[in-house]
This record gives C-alpha cells, structure tokens and sequence, in this order.
C-alpha cells in the first residue's frame, strides 16, 4: 500500500509527530510511506522519520529562506475549507486551502491519513476518487467545542474509518456522533524500544515530563511531593518540559520551601536518558488525551503513579500490577501513593519489571499491524468498488494493470512479501 500522512507540522516536537514519525516508520517496514507537512517553519526535524519514509511540505515558512511564503498575499487571506472551529486556524490560510487541496486530488495514495480534525476535512471533502481516507483523533471529542462537534459530526461520515488513542474515546465517537458506515477503532500511540537500557531503580527520583501547561496540574504534583519529601528528604523530583506555567511552577517551590528537593529541569530530548535515572514516574493530569509520558517511562521500566484522569491511564495501567491509580486532583492519595512505592523497594522493582513488560504492546511494530487490519480490507473493498465502476463503463473490459490496482492486485503484493 501507498499510504499518506497530512500532518500540521512535521518540524515540531509535539506528541503527534512522535507517533506519526514512529508509526510511518513502522509501516514503511512494509509499504511506501510519506508525511506531507503542511508548514515548514525549521530547517532541522526534532524527530527522525526513518529512512524510508519519505517527507515534503507544502508550505514553507523559514523566514531566512527565498523559498519563505509567509508573505505571499493568498496567504493573508483567511482559509474557507480548514474549519475555524480548529484551534489552529489562525495558522491557515486560502494559501494552506490550496495546497492541500491540490495535493489531495493528485495523490497516488491507497491511503491518505489526517492527525488532526481541521486536517480530516480537507481529507474527508477534497481527496480524490479512490484512496481510502482516514481521520485520527489525537485529542478526546469531549474537549471538542460544540461547534467543531457539529462540523464533524456533518464531515466524518465522508471518511471511511476514524481511529482514535484510547478505546473509551472510540466509544464517545460512535454514541456521540453516529458515524454510519465509518469504522471508528481506538488504536492508542506507539512508542518504540528506547535505545538505553531499564532504569535499575537505585536513583532516587520521581521522574515528571510535559508541556508546563494547567491540565498537567503540576502544582498537585509539587504538593504532594512537599509530604514526600517530610517523611523521605533524601528523595528529589524531577519535571521536564516548558510552558506557560513556569514561573507559577517556581513560585511554589519557593514558597514551600522545596527548592533542594523539586527541580524544573526544562526540556529534553531524547528523555529516555532522564526516564532512566529515575526510580517511579508521576503524572498528575486532570485530562489526557492518551498519555505518551506513561509509556515512555513504562518502557523504560519504571512504575507509574497517574490520576485515574480521560481517557488514558486508567486503559495503559493495571493499577497494582505496572503502576497505581489515585483520584484526580488528590495530594494526600497522589503522596501516599508514591511514598508506598518509595518505601517498598520489593514492589517497586516487581512493578518496574511488569511495566516494562506490558508496555511492549505498544511498539510500533504491534500498532503497525493493528492499522494493516484495519486499512487492508478498507483498500481492498474501496478498489474493487473503483474496478466494478470501471469495468461497467468499459463493457466490462478487465486489463491486467487494473487487477493490479484492485484487492486482488494487494493481495498478490501481500503474499510475496
């Protein structure tokens, strides 16, 4: 299969390029796999595709470039097709409606794949006859406005499947938006093998990361950590990320007296070097879309204290096997919580082990094969819809190129690899 990924930047370091980048690259093991960038704001990718995945933008926004658009006229103009409803509207543009709508309707894909709802429409309304289309959802519909629900609710039907990063959010897309004739799966985010090896556990550090934003609730956090660190001073945390909350983060730091034991450590990338160095991971979020930094310190084989928050945790931990559940927004049950896992030194090395076991489900190699189950038929049953068209407006006439392009053609490409 040619399959298609239309991503808003391809340049970032946000958790949606991570798991397209490792998702593309797992499928391109199998298959002719591009990413096509709508901006180009860096000269530098933060994250690596793969070598054989290939990767173009449609418009490049590099001020120190002569190829810069951002002054081209078209481009102050607002967009008509990407939704307003987007919360990245502001970035597009009647320029940004072009071009993607040119690049849908010559694409050679079997698949063409959107990873955020303002992208799904132009997939769903633009692309040609032919690909299969397909929506991701990164984000939960429930932090949707009404009016991005209504607009989905008109624009989803055009796709063929929409998946979604936890089951419970798969739920909400088939109660909610009643999508005939759409597959809607949860198919969560991969993350592969880190290159260093499992934490051994003998640092003694709660590990944190992510964007320094309200949802992550880090203040929670801090507090908790001021009853740790009452009853274990030799213990630290450790959050990596930036954001708006910074200055907050510090002030509360200082105000409880916490500057020796939590520190704001900015970003890192790679963090699985920091995962590592540390004994338990902690998040404290009051929603999560999926939860990446879950995985990532679960693959590095550290136990995870999350609150029970949607979507994810509650379907990536098995709480008292890989990690602990405690209610959202408790600082009495968020310490308590990870001081029985501080002071038990048996059962965090049992959990670390079972963490880093049961993460292996969400290799990229494991949700690869997840999405071929689910796009194979899909492109199968989609060519030879096209090839029953085609063969009536030609009296039936069937030529060896077109039973290359039908099921039968993917299913013969399929038994040779």
């Amino acid at each position: 299969m040619h399959i298609s990924f239309l991503i808003f930047s391809a340049y970032g370091m946000g958790g949606t390029v991570r798991t397209t980048f490792n998702l593309a690259e797992a499928l391109s093991e199998q298959h002719d796999v591009e990413v096509v960038s709508v901006f180009r704001y860096r000269d530098r990718l933060f994250f690596e595709p793969g070598e054989r995945v290939r990767l173009s933008s449609l418009v490049d926004m590099r001020r120190n470039r002569p190829t810069y658009e951002g002054d081209d006229p078209e481009h102050a103009r607002p967009a008509q097709v990407f939704p307003a409803a987007d919360g990245q509207y502001s970035r597009h543009s009647a320029l940004t409606d072009r071009r993607i709508g040119a690049y849908l309707r010559n694409t050679e894909a079997d698949v063409v794949i959107g990873t955020r709802p303002g992208l799904n429409v132009h997939v769903a309304r633009q692309t040609r006859r032919g690909p299969v289309r397909l929506g991701q959802e990164h984000l939960t519909l429930a932090t949707h406005s009404v009016r991005l629900k209504r607009l989905l609710r008109r624009t989803y039907p055009r796709l063929d499947a929409v998946t979604t990063v936890t089951e419970a959010d798969a739920r909400d897309y088939r109660s909610t938006l009643c999508l005939p004739g759409v597959r809607v799966e949860g198919l969560p985010n991969s993350v592969p093998q880190p290159q260093v090896s499992p934490t051994d556990g003998s640092g003694k550090w709660v590990v944190a990361a992510g964007r320094l934003a309200p949802a992550k609730r880090y203040d929670v956090l801090i507090r908790a950590f001021a009853e740790v660190a009452r009853e274990r001073p030799d213990w630290g945390l450790r959050i990596y990320g930036h954001g708006r909350e910074h200055d907050k983060l510090r002030k509360l730091i200082d105000e409880l007296g916490l500057y020796n034991h939590v520190f704001l450590m900015g970003s890192a990338n790679p963090i699985e070097a920091e995962w590592v160095k540390g004994a338990v991971c902690a998040v404290t979020s009051s929603l999560e879309s999926f939860g990446m930094t879950i995985v990532e310190a679960m693959r590095c084989g550290l136990p995870v204290v999350a609150t029970d928050c949607p979507h994810g945790p509650g379907e990536i931990i098995r709480h008292g096997e890989d990690g602990l559940l405690v209610p959202t927004g408790d600082v009495g049950a968020i310490s308590g919580a990870l001081l029985r896992l501080i002071n038990d030194e048996g059962l965090r090395t049992r959990m670390g082990r079972a963490a880093l076991t049961a993460s292996a489900r969400f290799d990229p190699a494991h949700l690869a094969a997840r999405y071929e189950d689910l796009l194979t038929p899909l492109v199968n049953r989609r060519s030879g819809t096209l090839h029953r068209a085609r063969g009536s407006l030609l009296g039936g006439a069937y030529t060896a190129r077109e039973a290359a392009r039908s099921g039968a053609g993917y299913a013969l490409r399929a038994a040779r690899r």
